[in-house]
């Protein structure tokens, strides 16, 4: 190769060096700060597009523009009511003045999340510090959430960040006080359990008294209802058989006698002795059934 070659690839890479060296770009989601020699020249670049500096005298500073999460640090406070509260926060941000951070935070947005969580950290605690526990817990929290954003935000302006939003995302008591609220929140519960139960076993046991009260009395009424029933049935019974003796006295007596035949060779196993001329087989030796002169009626002394 040529020294005129070699001389025209130095000269062209040279070139390429210095135009990229020149030109720079923005894209919408930073701004752009030219520094000289450390200092900066001029207003931020916002707006996208392309942009020429001085080659190897300037150089450019890129900072983030969109809305930021930071997460803070655990901590712990005391409330107005001198209760302990474990408290994890988090704070939305953005650089708005992207001139006025570059000069107040040198460390970029390293130091500013130091810087927040130094704040937050601190605004959290004089606010909370004049309230109760209670009022974190109840829809006192929304105005207090606004109280620490704009105590932050003033402060972060003179950075030239612009805070969005604080807000607690768990507050807890500690752990040795969780421990013990628990306990004592489980005494409670066993005490209004046992309470219950002692209700529930005397409401219980009066219940049970009134139904077996009312089933007494139910019986009661029930056993004197049927012996009413049955005397009635037993004097209704009596008065038809008087109804039926005194309509025709020789079928009531055949009826009887029959019944008298039936108690008397129904039971099996039994043994009787008598005679067959006796009053009791009247109606075996002749169907009319005439009573025999001198016999004692044997059917009234037959089982019934």
């Amino acid at each position: 190769m040529s020294n005129r070659a070699i001389i025209a690839l130095i000269a062209a890479a040279v070139a390429i060096f210095l135009l990229t060296q020149t030109f720079y770009t923005v894209n919408p989601t930073v701004q752009v700060l030219v520094r000289q020699f450390g200092a900066i020249v001029g207003e931020p670049k916002t707006s996208p597009g392309l942009y020429a500096k001085l080659p190897l005298i300037q150089d450019v500073q890129r900072i983030d523009r969109r809305l930021l999460d930071y997460e803070a640090e655990e901590f712990e406070i005391i409330a107005g009511d001198q209760k302990r509260l474990v408290v994890d926060a988090y704070a939305r941000y953005r650089i708005d003045a992207a001139k006025t951070f570059a000069q107040t935070v040198p460390g970029g947005e390293a130091a500013l999340r130091g810087l927040l969580d130094s704040l937050i950290n601190s605004e959290i605690r004089g606010v909370l510090s004049s309230v109760p526990l209670h009022a974190v817990l109840t829809d006192r929290r929304e105005a207090l959430m606004g109280e620490i954003t704009r105590r932050v935000n003033a402060k972060t302006k003179e950075l030239g960040v612009e805070t969005v939003d604080v807000r607690i995302k768990r507050a807890d008591l500690p752990q040795a006080n969780s421990q013990s609220v628990y306990n004592r929140m489980k005494t409670d519960r066993e005490r209004e359990a046992g309470q219950l139960r002692a209700e529930g076993d005397e409401e219980k046991a009066r219940i049970t008294a009134t139904a077996d009260r009312e089933v007494s009395v139910l019986k009661a009424d029930a056993g004197l209802k049927a012996q009413v029933v049955k005397g009635e049935a037993d004097a209704e019974a009596t008065k038809i058989y008087a109804q039926a003796f005194s309509k025709d006295k020789d079928f009531y007596g055949f009826y009887r006698r029959l019944e008298a035949y039936k108690q008397a060779f129904g039971q099996g196993g039994s043994t009787m002795v008598l005679s067959p001329d006796t009053d009791f087989f009247r109606y075996f030796n002749d169907p009319a059934g005439p009573a025999m002169p001198g016999r004692k009626d044997a059917a009234k002394d037959a089982p019934k």
